[in-house]
């Protein structure tokens, strides 16, 4: 069984930075796309970056192109989001999310089969 344990969310001041981790356990990854989506109240979930395990291919939503980089550790199972210079437009529920997949990450949240509890991440002004 897939788990996803995201962690590293908290309270930063705009412009400020924050690491995100996400551990997955359950299975190998290699064939896998992990992603980073985001759901704000009253707004829907996005994709903020997703990565393919296997190769590292990557893929980010426009608003946080040359801000946000997502990365993996093969040898501890976990991804990261580092997030720079955040905006409160940042501020949101940010989860990691998990599927099969031997193409470019799905932007798609739908596509994507096991998700992490979630963690706050709130931008002030």
């Amino acid at each position: 069984q897939v788990q996803l344990v995201e962690s590293g969310g908290g309270l930063v001041q705009g412009g400020g930075s924050l690491r995100l981790s996400c551990a997955a356990s359950g299975r190998t990854f290699s064939d896998y796309a992990m992603g980073w989506f985001r759901q704000a109240p009253g707004k829907e979930r996005e994709l903020v970056a997703a990565i393919r395990w296997g190769n590292g291919n990557t893929r980010y939503a426009d608003s946080v192109k040359g801000r946000f980089t997502t990365s993996r550790d093969n040898t501890k199972n976990t991804m990261y989001l580092q997030m720079n210079s955040l905006k409160p437009d940042d501020t949101a529920l940010y989860y990691c999310a998990a599927r099969p997949s031997f193409g470019r990450p799905s932007p798609f949240s739908y596509e994507y089969h096991y998700w992490g509890q979630g963690t706050q991440v709130t931008v002030s002004s």
